[in-house]
């Protein structure tokens, strides 16, 4: 279960959208995000659904390595579907005891589903095809200008890259922890909730020490190569926008723009 968590990781492949400049992507992204907020209905979940299904063809990410990762969000869904369908007034469909079943939940629940799966999904097509260097640099970029009122910024983008790159990491290390404890006898799976809760216990404690361990190599590799944070570093490889960045800016706002008509000829 922990292994289908795709969310920071790397696919390597050749394609259109892993050659994109990763500004493109992050801007796309939250393009994306703002777009399943703004939709209020289905015909718009459905010209996101064709966005995110051609984007995913193109990234050539095998789908079930992109859906592997709904695995781990199961219940977090189910819980989402289940509280909009009992708990959203309108009118009764079908009735049991205390609760009853509103034409409107159902709608809402389809919706927060759909929404819940598409978030994740294109969260996840993002850092597969965007290297953890390729994603800092991009959002130092992309809030270059926050650097005139002090805000720091580069060490801020290297938090979130770095918070992105040890969620595998730190979850494989959770399976092998979880996989020596059940050779000795540990159960997790078995008894109540509360139970469960405290057959954890020994997991989290050598998992907190093994993330601290990491974290303190990690800062003790790069002070040996004498980091000093973004003032005046220089990049390796920066950034320039080509052609297919501009195209691919171009086919962000005519998504934006066709979500936007849609939901307003709907509801006229």
């Amino acid at each position: 279960m922990l292994r289908d968590i795709t969310l920071g990781q790397y696919y390597r492949a050749d394609s259109v959208i892993h050659r994109l400049d990763p500004r493109v992507k992050i801007v796309a992204t939250f393009a994306f995000i703002i777009s399943l907020f703004i939709v209020k209905n289905f015909i718009g979940y459905l010209i996101a659904g064709l966005f995110l299904a051609v984007c995913i063809r193109l990234s050539q990410v095998p789908p079930r390595f992109i859906f592997r990762g709904m695995k781990t969000i199961f219940f977090l869904l189910i819980i989402t579907m289940v509280f909009n369908l009992f708990l959203t007034a309108g009118e009764p469909i079908f009735t049991f005891w205390k609760f009853q079943i509103t034409k409107e939940g159902i709608k809402l629940a389809a919706m927060m589903g759909i929404r819940l799966v598409f978030l994740i999904t294109g969260s996840s097509l993002m850092t597969l095809t965007t290297t953890p260097n390729n994603l800092t640099d991009g959002l130092e970029s992309l809030l270059g200008p926050l650097k005139k009122v002090r805000v720091p910024v580069h060490e801020i983008s290297m938090m979130m890259s770095i918070a992105l790159r040890f969620i595998p990491i730190l979850m494989e290390e959770t399976d092998k922890i979880m996989k020596a404890q059940m050779a000795r006898g540990a159960d997790f799976e078995s008894g109540s909730i509360i139970n469960r809760a405290k057959n954890l216990v020994p997991l989290l404690v050598p998992l907190f020490i093994s993330a601290f361990r990491r974290a303190n190599d990690l800062a003790m590799a790069m002070e040996a190569r004498c980091y000093r944070g973004g003032e005046g570093r220089t990049k390796m490889k920066p950034l320039i926008y080509k052609k297919r960045d501009f195209i691919a800016y171009l086919v962000i706002v005519l998504y934006l723009v066709l979500i936007v008509v849609m939901g307003r000829i709907l509801f006229r």
